[in-house]
């Protein structure tokens, strides 16, 4: 099987107001597909991180169902260049989160993050388009094919220019080595306290 039939293209935006957002979607015809849902997530890696050095990421997730996930650099060179995100994405199902987490730490791997987010998640057309409410901030992300990706941007007011294509674990990163943060976890707990957000990252002031 090519790899670039399995290929997650994607772009987010940090939002102020994510019910603003959603009323525009759903006014340019986007619908519910999954419901408002909190989502547990642990990324595994060994003791030198040695996976997300190569930009690999192994995660397992909990919502309404449990599932493993493996993100890479996709094969194609050609694909670098998109003015998205575009990742190799393997995912499948497991029965029970908590054997999946032993059997992961089995192999040698073992608990490096855990990450937190409420999420919501609508269509329009081609485009998938999820709500998430996380710990630092309250971002869109749309999910498809490119020029459909920006058409809809457009039209719900989300600016192409702004959108950002690191993901959460990066942008928490990028926090946490500008403001010394002194945890790695990104989870509501930390930041409920916490004087920095995402908004922080892209503050032009």
């Amino acid at each position: 099987m090519s790899s670039d039939t399995n290929l997650e293209i994607e772009v987010k935006f940090l939002v102020a107001d994510l019910s603003a957002v959603r009323e525009r979607l759903i006014a340019h015809g986007a619908t519910l597909k999954k419901p408002r849902i909190y989502e547990h997530n642990i990324r595994y890696d060994d003791d030198a991180d040695r996976l997300l050095s190569r930009g690999q990421l192994l995660r397992l997730r909990q919502d309404t169902r449990a599932r493993i996930t493996y993100k890479g650099i996709p094969q194609s060179a050609a694909l670098l260049n998109s003015e998205a995100r575009v990742r190799e994405e393997l995912e499948i199902d497991v029965s029970d989160f908590d054997t999946a987490d032993t059997i992961i730490q089995r192999l040698g791997l073992v608990p490096r993050q855990v990450y937190e987010k409420y999420r919501e998640t609508l269509q329009l057309d081609n485009v998938e388009i999820v709500l998430d409410e996380m710990p630092f901030g309250d971002f869109v992300e749309l999910e498809g094919d490119e020029a459909e990706m920006r058409r809809l941007a457009a039209a719900v007011q989300l600016d192409w220019n702004r959108r950002i294509l690191t993901n959460y674990l990066g942008l928490m990163a990028e926090l946490k080595a500008r403001y010394d943060l002194p945890f790695d976890d990104l989870t509501f707990a930390n930041f409920e306290h916490c004087p920095v957000s995402a908004e922080n990252l892209f503050d032009k002031s």
